[in-house]
Order: structure tokens, then C-alpha cells, then sequence
């Protein structure tokens, strides 16, 4: 015989934490309220395994937004959740030669026009306010001075499913392999273990596992791709080092008394991957992450590695932005993927928006519309040009 609950959510990293946490704590909903996880120990999942870092400086307004409210939760999450996230506002410093100087300019007006406090910096004010920076071939670089910068994201993630527990919600241990639907309406999950969850909602925060559930009602350009991050020191100081982004795609930033960096790889060099694939690529350090990150911080030269590991991208290949919202076709199915590696920081806004829908029907605090599913379905790309 099948549990009964109102609310059944899949998945129990950042953003289902945040739908949890957001439905029992912020709203306070007394509904039966159940998140299946099919791995509590998270070793796999994106939120333990990401560089934990937030920014504002996006081309599309909705992702500035998106990460606004992120902002906000960091700075009042030792009132709100009982728990410092460390939340250190050190900035991105996106850097740009002639070739990015207007794309990058686009995306400063942008951030500044939705409040985001950002500087606009030529190359004599780069070397001065940054003076381990090798600023030959610069045109420029926009900084983040504050709201801007990296937290603890397993740990905020795990008070919020610490929290919504302490508020009623059953977290179980569980591989959702099919979502249930009758008369066009979601209806439950099926478990691999053969068990059953009735729940009058279903809301998918599956992550590289959303596609293939949904496949029954939309087809998604969801796919599992691998990011590497690498832990190095340095001996040399680098005062005031922010998350730095090199205009060969490479980033660096501080990360206790060394630093986190890496770098995306070119389109045809990022394959899909399978899921349990989380080996290193031979020589990709050395190539695309050491090599220009050295020739832009020359101290860097001397960097020691010490350890790194893979984590996977849920890449929304048709605009690279997350999808969030109603499953067309389905009453009472949300979902939200694809964020192709923003789904930390926005998975604050996120799990609200969607804790609105499951309670009220609409968004209420933002408007996360404009990246609904429905965009796939009209051909209606959300634009985003600064893509790390």
C-alpha cells in the first residue's frame, strides 16, 4: 500500500533542501511533506562537489535577480536558519581584451541596472587596485564589490534540511525511478525498491537525473557534463585576490590558505558523460587552467597542486539557463534543471519560487517565468553571454 503525502519532492541537495525548507519554515505550510534522496551522503551531488560561489554579474536580468535573493538569505541566514554560511563577499573580476570588451560591458550595464554593485575598471585602476595582475592585453574588467564572493553551500544546503525536518518534513532514502500521473495530473512516484508515494504534487530537483523522469511528458536538452575544480597553494600572497575570470575562461579564487581554480572546456572537447564517470582528464590542469591563469597572475607559476576532483553540470544546451516551473501537460508537476552550473546560487530563489507554486498556484516575491519550460516548446532562448 502506498504513503500518502500532499508534497512529494525528488531530490535533496541545494534546491530540493530549499523547497523543503522554503514550503515547512518560510511559508510554514502544514501539508504532509516527503524528499526522496536516493544518496544522503551526497558524495556524488553537485552542491557537495561544486566551487560554492555566488555572483550578480549575469546578461540576463532574471539570473541578476535570481542571485539578489541568494544575497540576501547569505547575509540573514545566521537569523533566518541559526547557521553562518561564511559567506565571504571577496567579488568576481571578469577580465576582458578587445575581443570582450562589449559583451562584457553589456553584461556591467545589466548587473548595475538591477542593483548589483559593481565597478567598471580600465586597466591603470586594475593594476593598482590588484597589483600581483599582469594586465597586458586588458581593456578592462568589471569587479563585484560586495554581494559578490563564496560560502559554505553543503553546509547551508544541510541546516536547511536540518530545519525543514525540525518543521515536520520526512526525508527518506530513495531512487525515484517514475513519476505517477492520472487524467493529465501528476499522482505519485514509483521507487525502485517497487514501493509507491501517492502525493497530490511532485516537484523534480533531481539534478543530471531530471531528464530521464520526465521523459514520459517532455523531452529536455538536458545533459550530464564534467567540471573539474583543482585545490592549489601558492607561495606568494595575492592580496585582495577576488574570483578572478581570465578571458581564456580559466578562474581562480581563494579557498582557506590556498586557492580554487579551474576553467570550462571548449564546446568540442565537453562530451556527455556517463553518470558514474567522475575521472580527471589527463593534462587539462596543465593546459587550459595552469597555463593561463600563470600568464595573467605570474605568481601563480609557482603553484603547488594538492588535490582535485570532478563533479557533473546539468547543461541546458539550448540557452545554457536553468528550467524551472510547470511540466506543460502535467497538473501538479514542477521541475527545475539545467542550471549548467548556477544551481548553488540560485537554488535559494528557486526552491521559494517553486514552494509558491506547490502552495499558492503563482510566484509571489519573483517572477521566474520567463524560464519556464514552456520557452523550449515556442523556441524563446533567455540570452546569457556571461557563461563561466
Amino acid at each position: 500500500m502506498a504513503e500518502v503525502f500532499d508534497i512529494a519532492i525528488v531530490g535533496g541537495a541545494a534546491v530540493g533542501a530549499s523547497v523543503a525548507w522554503h514550503l515547512a519554515c518560510w511559508y510554514g505550510a502544514k501539508a504532509r511533506i516527503v524528499v526522496l534522496e536516493k544518496d544522503p551522503s551526497y558524495a556524488r551531488a553537485a552542491t557537495a562537489l561544486s566551487a560554492s560561489s555566488l555572483r550578480r554579474q549575469f546578461s540576463a536580468a532574471i539570473n541578476v535577480r535570481l542571485s539578489g535573493y541568494g544575497v540576501a538569505l547569505l547575509r540573514e541566514a545566521r537569523a533566518l536558519l541559526g547557521f553562518d554560511p561564511g559567506f565571504r563577499e571577496g567579488g568576481y573580476l571578469f577580465l576582458a581584451t578587445e575581443a570582450g570588451r562589449a559583451a562584457l560591458a553589456a553584461t556591467y550595464a545589466t548587473a548595475t541596472a538591477e542593483g548589483a554593485d559593481i565597478l567598471w575598471l580600465d586597466p591603470p585602476a586594475l593594476a593598482a587596485r590588484f597589483s600581483w595582475l599582469n594586465v597586458e592585453g586588458l581593456v578592462g574588467g568589471s569587479f563585484g564589490r560586495t554581494g559578490e564572493g563564496w560560502f559554505d553551500g553543503f553546509g547551508l544546503f544541510g541546516v536547511m534540511r536540518t530545519r525543514s525536518r525540525e518543521a515536520g518534513v520526512s526525508w527518506r532514502e530513495g531512487e525515484v525511478v517514475a513519476i505517477e500521473a492520472a487524467a493529465g495530473r501528476a499522482s505519485g512516484l514509483r521507487l525502485a525498491d517497487g514501493s509507491r508515494i501517492d502525493a497530490g504534487t511532485v516537484i523534480i530537483c533531481a539534478g543530471c537525473d531530471t531528464p530521464a523522469l520526465l521523459a514520459p511528458f517532455l523531452a529536455l536538452p538536458v545533459t550530464r557534463r564534467k567540471r573539474m575544480v583543482f585545490f592549489v597553494r601558492c607561495p606568494d600572497a595575492l592580496p585582495g585576490c577576488p574570483l578572478l575570470i581570465d578571458p581564456s575562461g580559466a578562474y581562480v579564487r581563494p579557498e582557506g590558505e590556498g586557492f580554487l581554480c579551474g576553467a570550462s572546456p571548449p564546446a568540442e572537447q565537453d562530451p556527455e558523460v556517463a553518470a558514474g564517470d567522475f575521472d580527471l582528464t589527463q593534462g587539462f590542469f596543465e593546459e587550459r587552467v595552469w597555463a593561463p591563469l600563470a600568464a595573467r597572475v605570474p605568481a601563480l607559476e609557482r603553484l603547488k597542486l594538492e588535490r582535485a576532483w570532478a563533479g557533473h553540470y546539468d547543461l541546458n544546451a539550448f540557452d545554457h539557463n536553468a528550467l524551472i516551473g510547470r511540466v506543460p501537460g502535467v497538473e501538479r508537476l514542477f521541475a527545475a534543471c539545467g542550471f549548467s552550473g548556477h544551481g548553488l546560487q540560485q537554488a535559494p530563489a528557486v526552491g521559494r519560487g517553486l514552494a509558491e507554486l506547490a502552495l499558492f498556484g503563482r510566484y509571489l516575491a519573483m517572477d521566474l517565468s520567463p524560464l519556464g519550460f514552456d520557452r523550449l516548446a515556442e523556441g524563446r532562448p533567455v540570452e546569457e553571454r556571461a557563461v563561466v
